[in-house]
């Protein structure tokens, strides 16, 4: 009897045991899902709507979402502008048209960033145009401006069942938002426009990390040049965003991406914040070294230590140039996704 009693315990610990390594198992499988690997896809819709079609390697026609999918892609970027005009390539992106494709890319199992421009187009480093409605508010009024804007368009997208990921306020803002008020040059205003932005959004949901987004990722004194300004100013936010674009600076990604790694790391030490390059690209007519810049872009946003390397993002690798102009899209002139694109399934 005593011999089968210590058969039974042997048997239990053994498959206790089992099952805690199958969940360990599991563990791991989870926390290498949890890297993003983004598209986004703001000229998705408009694209379909003037007739483009998009084909699988086969030639097949497939939706764009589920060629991107299938290539590794697990989380879509969505710009929102407040009053956007009808123009196929500069407008859109309507907060009820940003409530629909991300309704439609999360059926897809996609996770979802959005991206606020505070704008009612293109908001970057070289223009922070102030929405024509707010064009005339005093600063108290853009305060206002801010935190209903984003509190609107969240709820929206609440309502419709989708609470993103991550909420960027602002895109690409070394010199600031909402010009002149929150300019750079006046980092106490620009503070306080920002935390509206993160109040807001923390109000829908305190899980929403809140990002905070530069360009030239590989540009180590402009982050903490600015990062140091927002750590003065009280500045509330969860991720360091970065653009990370070696076509636009004029070298190859070889003599840079050392540079974006050390940033990368540098951000989530200095500042205990995680990390993102939430805009990356690549010539699409290079398509072996645009696949291999990602694949380095991939490698150093994962090198950054305790998980604090979140993801990468490609900005409008759908966007063919015969239709948007964008060189740096990763899609064929036939209609076929770009071989780079398969960075992203390892």
């Amino acid at each position: 009897m005593k011999k089968i009693k210590l058969l039974l315990s042997l048997f239990a610990v053994a498959v206790f045991a089992s099952c805690t390594t199958t969940k360990d198992s599991k563990e791991v499988k989870t926390e290498d899902k949890s890297f993003a690997k983004g598209a986004d896809v703001g000229w998705l819709p408009q694209m379909e709507a003037t007739g483009y079609k998009f084909y699988d390697i086969d030639g097949k026609e497939k939706d764009c979402l589920q060629l991107l999918k299938d290539r590794g892609i697990n989380t879509i970027r969505l710009r929102v502008w407040v009053n956007p005009n009808n123009d196929k390539a500069s407008g859109h992106c309507s907060p009820e048209e940003t409530v629909v494709m991300a309704v439609r890319a999360q059926k897809m199992g996609m996770r979802i960033m959005i991206d606020f421009h505070y704008s009612d187009s293109w908001a970057d480093p070289g223009k922070q145009n102030k929405p024509a409605a707010w064009a005339k508010h005093s600063f108290a009024e853009l305060l206002n401006d801010v935190y209903n804007h984003t509190f609107d368009v969240l709820t929206l997208l609440k309502k419709a069942g989708v609470t993103p990921e991550w909420v960027q306020v602002g895109n690409e803002i070394p010199g600031g938002m909402l010009w002149p008020e929150g300019s750079s040059d006046n980092f106490a205003q620009l503070a306080q426009l920002l935390n509206k932005g993160y109040d807001a959004t923390k109000a829908i949901d305190s899980k929403i990390k809140v990002v905070v987004h530069l360009d030239e990722g590989n540009k180590s004194e402009k982050f903490r040049w600015f990062f140091d300004k927002a750590t003065a100013n009280n500045v509330k936010y969860d991720v360091i965003g970065m653009s990370y674009y070696p076509y636009w600076i004029k070298t190859d990604y070889k003599s840079t991406i050392l540079d974006l790694e050390n940033n990368l790391k540098d951000m989530a030490s200095r500042y205990n914040k995680e990390v993102m390059v939430v805009e990356v690209g690549g010539d699409y007519t290079e398509v072996q070294n645009t696949k291999e810049m990602l694949e380095a872009t991939i490698k150093a946003v994962k090198s950054v230590p305790n998980n604090k390397g979140l993801g990468v993002i490609y900005w409008e690798p759908e966007g063919e140039k015969s239709w948007s102009g964008y060189q740096l899209s990763a899609w064929l002139s036939d209609g076929k996704p770009s071989p780079a694109l398969d960075a992203f399934k390892n």
